[in-house]
This record gives C-alpha cells, structure tokens and sequence, in this order.
C-alpha cells in the first residue's frame, strides 16, 4: 500500500466516497495536503484520511477509511504511522483524533500510544472520546 497527499486528480474519488466533509471543503483541503489516499499495490484508490487542526495548532485526524477487502491487514496503522511522521516533519510535538465510544477504532488508537485526553458530549449521541499521542 501507498499512502500519498492527496490532488486534484483524486476530487472525484474523495466526492463521491467521504459523505462526511462538505463538498465545498475537499478542493481546500487538497490544496493545504491535508488528505492522504491509500492506494493498493494496482495503485487503485483504496481509502483516505484526512485531518485538520484542533485549536489551529494540533493535527486532528479526523477520518480514516479503509475499503472493506483492506481491512484488518495494518494498512490503518501504516497509514496513521505515516501521517504522524508527516506532521512530526513539520515540527508538531502532538496529533489528536477521536472516536465514539460504541465504535471499535478506540482499541486501536490505544494500541498505536493514543491516550484517552477527554470527551464530548452530544446530545442524542455517544460519548466522542478524545484521544491525544505525543510525538517522540
């Protein structure tokens, strides 16, 4: 698998698949290199991830997503280890992300050092556990 910044090339895949960021945001994002495509070994698009930056000074991931077929094989670890060199490159000492507490993924950030940093309560929803990892 490549995990690689996403361009304007990969508009269309990230469109159509990522139904949880507005439309008008995916182009900016792309132009500031914060979504990443996963590609398998045909170098067709298998997923993607995609942060921003909470308080406007730490990176949040705040999707990743593999394709069904891809799973469970760590091409989400290699993908996040990836981004978190990435953003240890650009000086960052701390990434963050989260995940509801019903979900799964909370096992595996904790496995990758992500610690639990808080939580967010939405009405008529799970808790979000918000998770933070220091990068050495």
């Amino acid at each position: 698998m490549r995990v690689m910044a996403a361009t304007d090339s990969d508009y269309e895949y990230i469109r159509t698949h990522d139904h949880h960021i507005l439309e008008s945001l995916i182009l900016p994002k792309i132009k500031g290199n914060e979504i990443y495509i996963l590609q398998n070994e045909g170098e067709s698009s298998i997923g993607w991830m995609r942060y921003g930056y909470f308080w406007d000074n730490t990176p949040f991931m705040n999707m990743i997503w593999i394709d069904e077929p891809y799973r469970s094989k760590g091409l989400g670890k290699k993908a996040v280890l990836f981004w978190e060199n990435e953003m240890k490159k650009q000086g960052f000492k701390m990434v963050m992300t989260s995940t509801l507490a019903n979900e799964g993924a909370q096992h595996f950030y904790r496995k990758l050092g992500y610690r639990d940093s808080g939580c967010l309560i939405l009405e008529d929803e799970p808790l979000e556990i918000l998770l933070t990892k220091t990068l050495a």
